[in-house]
């Protein structure tokens, strides 16, 4: 393979790789190019950027890509507002579903249940611990909390050790053998933007330039909303 035929590199949070799944083949369709992408944890993702790891493409908390042209890690001017994503909750499938409709009903299906699970390292499993502050039940809660530091923590609920899973609806989706209750109340809500960056060491920016604008194409609007994800808007 030729250098200016490589992969482009896209280094991203496990909230967007369902839809950069998704969108994979149709890009390699309509361009001849293939992307290749490498997920984790936001916050690990970031320590990695930060200790040298580099690609093609960065999407992260808007915040962030921010930060990281500030810092010259990404080419200034080139963030662009990606996707919002809000926080759901899940139960195992076939269970039943807890009314999560207002916050007091979503405080106490929280309450009544057995045990909750969220991550620890990832954008909205941080934000746990301060819903629960906001709901007033941190304390009522421990005990019945079961993290892990990153990843789908549906997976947790769909094998049976917690009840209920919260975590982004986008990640919660993914997860099969679980089934999405919807999203928390907006009083209590918080709401992740994503933004795309080209780094500043890629060697193909046009390339990744081109790349960022076939995903932010008003046409996979309907993907990114299938998986759980508003688009931010054409590049």
């Amino acid at each position: 393979m030729t250098q200016d035929r490589k992969p482009i590199g896209i280094l991203t949070s496990n909230s967007s790789r369902t839809v950069l799944d998704a969108l994979a083949l149709p890009f390699e369709r309509a361009s001849g190019r293939r992307y290749a992408v490498t997920f984790d944890s936001a916050k690990r993702m970031l320590a990695r950027i930060r200790a040298g790891e580099s690609g093609d493409v960065v999407i992260l908390g808007a915040s962030v890509v921010d930060d990281l042209a500030e810092s010259s890690l990404v080419r200034p001017g080139s963030a662009r507002p990606f996707a919002r994503s809000r926080i759901g909750v899940a139960v195992r499938a076939g269970a039943p579903k807890p009314d999560i409709s207002t916050v007091e009903s979503f405080r106490r299906a929280l309450l009544d249940a057995r045990s909750i699970a969220h991550t620890v390292y990832g954008a909205s499993g941080s934000y746990v611990p301060t819903l629960l502050e906001r709901l007033g039940i941190a304390e009522a809660m421990r005990g019945r909390i079961v993290t892990r530091e990153g990843g789908y923590i549906g997976g947790v609920v769909a094998a049976g050790e917690a009840e209920i899973a919260v975590q982004q609806m986008v990640e919660l989706l993914a997860v099969p053998g679980i089934e999405l209750v919807g999203p928390i109340p907006e009083q209590v809500q918080k709401v992740f933007e994503t933004a795309a960056g080209i780094f500043a060491a890629s060697n193909q920016p046009a390339a990744a330039e081109a790349l960022v604008g076939f995903l932010l194409a008003p046409s996979n609007a309907s993907v990114f909303g299938e998986k759980g994800l508003e688009q931010a808007g054409p590049a």
